[in-house]
C-alpha cells in the first residue's frame, strides 16, 4: 500500500513538474519594449499585487500587500505619453500574514474598509526616462482622500502567456507616499509614515 502511494504521488509530480517544465520551454515573454502590442489591457488579477513597506517603530520593516486588483491599461509603446492606467484595488484585501493586524487595518482606526472599500489610482501623465522605464503620475485615491502620486515603473516583459494563450504585459512600479496625508495617521510617528509602494502588474491585451 504504501509503494502504491509512493508511485502514485511520484507519477502525480512528474506530470505537475513535467508541465510546468514543458511551460517555461515555451515562455516567449520579451523584455524589448518594441515587443508590446499596442491597445487595451485588462488587469490580470491572480498575478497582480501591491506591495506596502513600512518602518514598525525603528525596529524592522514591516510589509503586506493588497490584490485582487482590477482595471485596465491603453498603451501605444509609439506614444507612450498617451498611456491611460486606471485600476482598483479592495481595501479588503489587505494581507500581512498576520490574522489580527490584517483585522486592525481594516477597522476604522486604519484603513476603515466599510467606508472606503477601494483604493483607486488613474494616470494623468506619463514620461518616458528610458528604453524600458517611464514615471507615471496620478491620482491616488485611499482612505477618501485624492492625492497626486508618481510611480517609476520598468516593463519587465510581454509575450503571449503558454498556459492561457493570453497576449500579457508585465510591469514593475515603486513609489512613495505619506499616510498621514491620506488620513491614515494611527500612531504616527511611532510607526513610520512613510509607505514604500512596491507594484507587480500583469495585464491581458483585450481582443
Amino acid at each position: 500500500m504504501i509503494k502504491r502511494h509512493f508511485a502514485t504521488s511520484a507519477f502525480m509530480a512528474a506530470v505537475i513538474f513535467g508541465a510546468v517544465s514543458q511551460a517555461s520551454a515555451q515562455q516567449v515573454a520579451s523584455p524589448d519594449p518594441s515587443a508590446v502590442k499596442a491597445g487595451t489591457y485588462k488587469v490580470e488579477p491572480y498575478h497582480t499585487q501591491v506591495g506596502f513597506t513600512l518602518l514598525h517603530m525603528g525596529f524592522s520593516n514591516f510589509s503586506g500587500f493588497f490584490t485582487g486588483a482590477s482595471g485596465s491599461l491603453t498603451i501605444d509603446p509609439a506614444h507612450l505619453s498617451a498611456t491611460s492606467l486606471d485600476v482598483t484595488i479592495p481595501v479588503q484585501s489587505v494581507d500581512t500574514t498576520v490574522p489580527k493586524l490584517d483585522g486592525e487595518l481594516k477597522s476604522a482606526q486604519w484603513f476603515d474598509a466599510d467606508k472606503f472599500p477601494n483604493a483607486t489610482f488613474r494616470s494623468t501623465r506619463v514620461v518616458r526616462t528610458g528604453a524600458n522605464t517611464a514615471n507615471i503620475t496620478g491620482n491616488l485615491t485611499l482612505h477618501g482622500v485624492t492625492k497626486s502620486v508618481t510611480l517609476k515603473a520598468r516593463l519587465v516583459g510581454s509575450g503571449t502567456n503558454p498556459l492561457d494563450k493570453m497576449f500579457t504585459v508585465g510591469f514593475e512600479a515603486t513609489g512613495t507616499i505619506a499616510r498621514s496625508e491620506f488620513g491614515v495617521k494611527q500612531y504616527v510617528p511611532l510607526v513610520g509614515d512613510d509607505v514604500t509602494l512596491t507594484i507587480a502588474g500583469a495585464f491581458e491585451l483585450q481582443q
